[in-house]
């Protein structure tokens, strides 16, 4: 009995493509696409612009998503050449971008990103040059960053991770919350509805369209 419990606590933390690993993609992928759209946004318009995608903390769930998709469609390409990880990746990308769009739309009345600028756009959610970067970070993911971050992930002590990793997806899951709460409330504001609860009237006095400007800065609310 002791033996088989010592057997399992010396197994490797978040092991394969289970929960606990996808939770932790998504976690970082989440940091790592605030630091990506930070810099783009540094070398292309030249300042320093908030890219987060919730209220609290540096994360952005499209990013996140973005890895977890990317991870579970492609990993099983990785033996393969390049060019092969590059098209499937422009094509999960270009998906995912063009889904976390329209769901944005759909449930809150926003969009954060048009594209309807650019030459061979999708309804504005995503464009050929954009599909183009996703196919390139793919690339990089598969072959380079994935296979490191899962040898790092998998060295957190079992005893940790699994609790760490559980209170992470619960402030995560209040924090996408409240962002969502908040941004739903700000396109009522736009309609002229007021607040009709308190949960309302704590949204107006605590997350007001000043705040959400500095969060959201390139975030447009969709007229009806």
């Amino acid at each position: 009995m002791h033996q088989k419990q010592r057997q399992k606590s010396d197994r490797p933390f978040a092991e394969g493509l289970g929960f606990y690993k996808l939770f932790w993609i998504f976690f970082i992928g989440c940091i790592l696409g605030v630091i990506i759209e930070t810099i783009w946004c540094l070398v292309t318009s030249h300042r320093i612009e908030c890219r987060a995608g919730v209220i609290y903390g540096p994360f952005n769930p499209v990013y996140g998503f973005g890895a977890v998709f990317m991870t579970v469609c492609l990993y099983w390409l990785r033996e393969k050449r390049d060019a092969w990880i590059f098209f499937g990746g422009a094509i999960v990308g270009g998906v995912c971008e063009y889904a976390c769009s329209w769901g944005q739309e759909l449930l809150f009345g926003t969009i954060s990103w048009n594209y309807q600028d650019q030459r061979f756009n999708l309804q504005g959610r995503t464009s050929l040059m954009f599909m183009f970067f996703w196919g390139v970070l793919a690339v990089l993911w598969i072959k380079g960053l994935y296979p490191w971050l899962s040898r790092q992930i998998e060295k957190i002590p079992r005893r940790w991770g699994v609790p760490l990793s559980w209170v992470l997806a619960v402030l995560l899951a209040v924090d996408c919350a409240i962002s969502g709460l908040a941004v739903a409330r700000q396109a009522d504001r736009h309609q002229g509805i007021a607040p009709r609860n308190t949960v309302e009237e704590f949204l107006d006095e605590h997350y007001d369209d000043e705040l959400l400007k500095i969060i959201y800065p390139n975030m447009i609310i969709v007229e009806q």
